[in-house]
């Protein structure tokens, strides 16, 4: 089943308005969103008011079928709470960090200041480590030799927590800087794989099996092995399965994903607000595999290790 509705190419868009999407009766015809990606089936039922209200929260939902939508044809596993490490001290070795691996920068240790991204370019004996330029809006970011900034590390299997000193910032023979070996090192969390930003419309199904799906939800965050689902309210348990269907477009990809997902952990919102579902996918076949890595690979300079998950 595509996940792109095909309409008549070059014509105006057609919201929907908010007393037109009717609740707890079918359908009469699809709701798409601005970009013509499928939200709901013709025949769906939203199930109350709730599920409606987050449809126009987050979505611009337009009716599929008439001749004046969109006619584009283009459109953490979850992971845990950061969990700091206390065993014994760990060295730069210990991180196996490698060459381009992610880094985020801090000026202000301990705040809630964002982390600027840039990358490893090498080693130095005494354990200091050579990056890029932390860039903001566009330009390096403005540090300063001995000071002191806060680093968080994306190393192959975990992510890490540390504390430099900026110990050269050089120009030739290309732009790079230079940072003191690393204060104490704290793992923030063991991990399966890269997570990046990310807003796609999930249509899910409750349950592994079944022909139809029965909602619609945003996924926020994903990887190549799940995805952080933002639904109307929770949709089950920690070990309940769900179906999932979504369409992923980048750069060199462009590719409709259907399968199902473990429920991992579920964040309840306040009464009336929206459930986060950690899922875990367990039936990829390859070709779904190879577009979730490629997916993911075109946003790593957006992962969200960089957001309020580490203040």
């Amino acid at each position: 089943m595509n996940d792109i509705v095909e309409l008549p190419v070059g014509a105006a868009p057609a919201a929907l308005s908010f007393d037109a999407v009717p609740v707890g009766t079918p359908l009469d015809w699809p709701i798409v969103d601005s970009d013509g990606t499928l939200l709901f089936d013709a025949g769906a039922i939203l199930v109350g008011v709730e599920e409606r209200k987050f449809l126009f929260d987050n979505f611009r939902p337009q009716r599929g079928d008439a001749p004046d939508a969109p006619g584009s044809a283009g459109s953490p596993g979850a992971d845990g709470a950061a969990k700091p490490d206390t065993s014994d001290p760990l060295s730069v070795k210990d991180m196996h960090l490698a060459i381009g691996a992610l880094i985020g920068v801090r000026q202000h240790i301990g705040s809630t200041a964002p982390m600027h991204p840039c990358r490893i370019i090498g080693f130095a004996p005494n354990e200091a480590l050579f990056a890029t330029p932390p860039l903001f809006e566009g330009k390096h970011l403005p540090l300063g030799v001995g000071e002191n900034v806060e680093i968080v590390a994306i190393a192959s299997q975990a992510v890490f927590r540390f504390v430099c000193t900026v110990e050269a910032i050089c120009q030739l023979p290309f732009d790079y800087i230079v940072l003191s070996k690393p204060g104490v090192i704290r793992r923030l969390r063991e991990r399966k794989s890269i997570r990046v930003r990310a807003r796609l419309p999930v249509r899910y199904g409750i349950g592994e099996t079944g022909e139809s799906y029965e909602g619609l939800g945003l996924a926020k965050g994903i990887s190549a092995l799940g995805m952080s689902l933002t639904a109307s309210w929770p949709l089950g348990q920690v070990g309940d399965r769900l179906r999932v269907a979504y369409h992923l477009k980048s750069k060199d990809l462009d590719s409709h994903v259907e399968t199902s997902a473990v429920i991992r952990n579920v964040q309840k919102g306040a009464p009336g607000q929206p459930a986060v579902h950690g899922l875990e996918f367990d039936r990829l076949d390859t070709a779904q595999q190879m577009a979730m890595k490629a997916f993911v690979f075109d946003r790593q300079d957006d992962v969200l290790y960089w957001n309020s998950e580490l203040k």
